[in-house]
This record gives structure tokens, C-alpha cells and sequence, in this order.
């Protein structure tokens, strides 16, 4: 099912629209000219997703050192705070929910470590969460593929 969301016109960058597909309720998002569209649905708890706050991935380079990277791609729910990716819906952060684990440290000379990859198994996750040392949660919204048609912007359901 195709829904038309509105003239592309209609939608300037940053904006959001939130449209109705049969009992559906889907936020759409114009985050500097790219599209996302994810189910209005919060997977936590049932909260108004897409009224949430966006932002971007937030990078730290070390102690004290945070920027933000990129696009705001993240919506977080404006119930429990809980951040979803806009493209893949994977949620990241659960806060008063998330576990911090303990690792062993040890000194070596630089040009004896090996690059060492994290398996992103079944999970995409984006490059800079990864960057960002951040660990995909255990819920992942609905999302929706976004075109735009003609003049319009439309939602495939």
C-alpha cells in the first residue's frame, strides 16, 4: 500500500510529518534532503515515537572530548528517552536500563595489536555508533521505505 504523505514542496528539510496507513500511525522525516519514514510506535513501552527530539550520533575522542557526527539520525522517545536510529530503527541507550560491563586492561606496544572488529551479526549497526562504543539495545522500531513520486513524497506500507 502506497501512502502519499505530501507535495515534496510541502516538506522542507528538517521537518516531520506524521501520517495515518490503515491503524498505523507513521512519522515521516526530512532530514536534510534524505528520507525516513518509522512506525510512530515506540517498541518499549508504546510512547509517541516520532514527537521525540532528534539528534546526531554523539563521538567521544576521549574524556571530555564529545562532538556531534552528522545528520540528526537518531529520534528519541520523549517517555523514557529511548533512541532509535531513523534508517534502521535499532534502538540504542536504554536509560535506567543499560548494563555497563567490566573488561580486563593490559599495556602493549602499539605495532604489536591486531585491528580487531566487532561482528555486527544480524544488526547494522552505524559506523558511528560503532566509533562511539555504543552497543545496539534490545528493541528495533518499524520502519518504512520512502520515495518520492513525482511531486510527492510517498510512503510504502
Amino acid at each position: 500500500m502506497k501512502v502519499v504523505v505530501c507535495r515534496l514542496e510541502d516538506f522542507p528539510e528538517g521537518e516531520r510529518k506524521i501520517v495515518k496507513a490503515g491503524p498505523r500511525s507513521i512519522g515521516v522525516f526530512n532530514v536534510e534532503g534524505e528520507f525516513f519514514a518509522i512506525r510512530n510506535r515506540c517498541p518499549h513501552q508504546g510512547g509517541p515515537l516520532c514527537i521525540g527530539r532528534l539528534s546526531p550520533w554523539a563521538v567521544a575522542s576521549g574524556p571530555g572530548k564529545v562532538t556531534m557526527d552528522g545528520p540528526p539520525r537518531l529520534v528519541a522517545c520523549p517517555w523514557h528517552g529511548w533512541e532509535y536510529d531513523l534508517e534502521t530503527g535499532q534502538s540504542f541507550m536504554g536509560p535506567g536500563e543499560t548494563r555497563v560491563k567490566a573488561y580486563e586492561v593490559s599495556v602493549a606496544r602499539g605495532d604489536t595489536l591486531e585491528d580487531v572488529r566487532q561482528a555486527e551479526a544480524d544488526v547494522r549497526v552505524p559506523a558511528a555508533a560503532r566509533a562511539a562504543g555504543r552497543e545496539p539495545g534490545p528493541y528495533v522500531a518499524e520502519t518504512f521505505p520512502v520515495y518520492v513520486e513525482e511531486d510527492y513524497v510517498v510512503v510504502e506500507v
